[in-house]
């Protein structure tokens, strides 16, 4: 938990303005941080957290560079500094096999997923390495697709295995700043993403069957975003699997 008797931490949500982004945005300033929330519509992300002096709104495009360098200008003038990044914004893309996506679909997929994060995190970085005192934490959203996919999810499948690369190689190349990267990896929480995947009629399975598959309160998936944002910068985590009790992850595929 962010200790209220210093100066408040300062933590960038990407994706904020629903599901999981929305659920950490709202438990970070419950816990006295100073949050920017990004996202693409501004409606959403002024209904993801009460205003107030500890929230700052800025529409963004992840896939653009002119966007993300906008949103951590607007962090470091509105607070002075970031501590935390939770790259967050990301989309299922289209479900198909290799060979029955659109070329389309896939760029869509990566540009938010990869590019977007990757974006995100260089912005970060140049920001934490800027700053007095130097340092901050990144903590990227991967999937439990980042170990074993669902079956017709080829770009999403890709595109978090993709960050797991990214994960490791913004924790080594950050160790000389003071920056730490860890990876949430999160299975079946209640959120639209999930809705995506029709579970009130069934999830494709690996041998073709349909399964209702449990889910767990997104508040709880916050709730460990923010533990691991809580850390002292002695220690770090850098991946942690949190899934819904039952799920068919184990054994997957």
């Amino acid at each position: 938990m962010n200790n209220q008797t210093q100066t408040p931490k300062v933590m960038v949500v990407t994706g904020a303005g629903s599901g999981i982004g929305r659920a950490v945005a709202r438990r970070a300033v419950a816990e006295g941080y100073n949050v920017v929330l990004a996202g693409r519509r501004e409606p959403e992300l002024a209904a993801s957290v009460p205003g107030g002096p500890h929230a700052l709104l800025v529409p963004t495009d992840v896939t653009q560079a002119d966007a993300v360098a906008e949103l951590f200008a607007r962090a470091v003038e509105r607070f002075g500094r970031v501590d935390v990044l939770f790259n967050n914004a990301g989309i299922f893309g289209p479900s198909g096999a290799v060979d029955e996506i659109s070329l389309a679909g896939w760029n869509d997929t990566l540009a938010v997923n990869v590019t977007g994060s990757m974006l995100c995190a260089a912005q970060a970085v140049r920001t934490m390495k800027a700053q007095v005192p130097q340092g901050g934490r990144i903590i990227n959203n991967g999937s439990i697709s980042a170990h074993s996919p669902r079956p017709k999810s080829v770009a999403y499948t890709v595109s978090k295995h993709a960050i797991s690369g990214l994960t490791k190689s913004l924790e080594l190349d950050g160790r000389a700043f003071g920056i730490s990267c860890g990876q949430i990896d999160i299975g079946n929480t209640a959120t639209d993403i999930m809705a995506e995947l029709d579970v009130e009629t069934g999830a494709l399975q690996a041998n073709g069957s349909l399964l209702v598959e449990p889910t767990f309160p997104v508040d709880e998936a916050a709730r460990t975003v923010l533990f691991m944002a809580g850390l002292p910068a002695s220690a770090t985590i850098g991946q942690l699997v949190v899934t819904a009790v039952g799920m068919p992850f184990v054994g997957r595929g």
